[in-house]
């Protein structure tokens, strides 16, 4: 029962990406997010449309797998959730889509986003000290400290709207459940994945590309985008590149307080998938068997992401940034008016937390390919 979108659909949730990225005014970004939800809307009602023409009954083979509480959940979606009313979503479904989430946006799965179910807080650490050989009897040699810092709470709530059908007992509860988790699912992913990258911190993540040190304005704190690299990557020959990797890597290989980072295989570059195949081809070559391959220095690992700026490219460290989202996932009927004649309009809310560890943790390059 997956649902697929069409190319169409991408072109027009890119358009909306492009506004985000570019700070464009608040109408046109609202313009453009419409489109984007009304585009999805179509479509997977056209899906609706054929299910229901191959007559899905109330309990078919993919409802009986469903447990009693999402059954129950997605059966008395209209009938329970009057206006005002939020209810938290079952937490099979959560999973569900948290798995979603992450198989289909790489960056979000090597950023290592957490679920952090229904808490609102996590504790962060840090584990200092030695362990030293000797005798069990003998003297306390070394000390194991974990110093863990206050509780972070997660506070970004982001907001997603779902469309569903004004008829749609006729469905079943297992259509239902993969309707609106497709909606959720693409909608958390692509504003979540922007700003893990380049959140502002104004309500939202502070994204890979930012700094760490925040301006204030009035009531709220921002963080500017980090200054690119002196050195340009150019991925001009073999020889080049091991160069210009190594420089990436160095950079990353300590900490802001002069510690030091293992991260052979462990560095993610992210690129604009219209950069993405001009790096791809610099490292392709063809082998003795005939055979063409590409292979990096270091074991670097190449992400692409619509939301990374075309013409630079953003580096960071596997799992020295941190990513969750918590607090369940709030389901309640939207209050204001929405012109869609056979559907109502839900939200689902979800709250996000994500901040680097320390400056060294990402960096922002510039492509100079020819």
């Amino acid at each position: 029962m997956t649902m697929q979108l069409s190319n169409k659909f991408n072109e027009i949730r890119q358009n909306f990406l492009n506004a985000v990225t570019n700070g464009a005014p608040q109408e046109e970004q609202a313009k453009l997010y419409n489109e984007m939800i009304e585009s999805m809307t179509n479509e997977m009602m056209k899906q609706a449309r054929n299910a229901a023409h191959e007559e899905v009954s109330q309990m078919n083979p993919y409802d009986a797998k469903m447990s009693a509480e999402a059954r129950e959940f997605f059966n008395d979606i209209d009938k329970t959730a009057p206006v005002g009313v939020e209810k938290l979503f079952p937490q099979e479904t959560i999973d569900r889509i948290f798995d979603d989430m992450v198989k289909s946006r790489p960056l979000l799965q090597h950023i290592g986003l957490r679920n952090a179910g229904i808490r609102l807080k996590f504790l962060k650490s840090t584990q200092t000290g030695t362990a030293l050989w000797g005798k069990i009897n003998g003297e306390i040699q070394g000390q194991l400290k974990q110093a863990f810092n206050e509780e972070e709470a997660i506070q970004n709530k982001l907001t997603a709207f779902v469309v569903i059908p004004k008829d749609s007992e006729k469905f079943g509860p297992a259509w239902l459940q993969s309707f609106v988790s497709a909606q959720i699912t693409e909608a958390f992913a692509a504003a979540l994945e922007a700003a893990f990258l380049n959140g502002d911190g104004d309500g939202k993540p502070i994204g890979l590309s930012r700094t760490l040190t925040g301006t204030a304005a009035g009531n709220k704190t921002t963080f500017a985008e980090k200054e690119a690299q002196t050195a340009n990557l150019t991925f001009a020959d073999s020889a080049t590149v091991v160069k210009e990797l190594t420089a990436v890597y160095k950079h990353h290989s300590v900490k802001s307080d002069g510690n030091p980072v293992a991260v052979e295989g462990n560095v993610v570059m992210v690129v604009n998938p219209a950069d993405a195949w001009d790096v791809k081809k610099q490292y392709t070559s063809l082998n003795a068997q005939g055979t063409y391959v590409t292979a990096m220095p270091y074991n670097l690992i190449l992400v692409e992401s619509v939301a990374q700026t075309a013409g630079k490219v953003t580096t960071f460290v596997k799992g020295r940034y941190d990513a969750f989202v918590g607090g369940g996932i709030e389901f309640g009927r939207f209050t204001e008016t929405y012109a869609l004649e056979d559907l109502n309009l839900y939200t689902a809310k979800q709250f996000a937390y994500g901040k680097a560890h320390d400056e060294k943790t990402a960096a922002v390059w510039v492509l100079k390919i020819k």
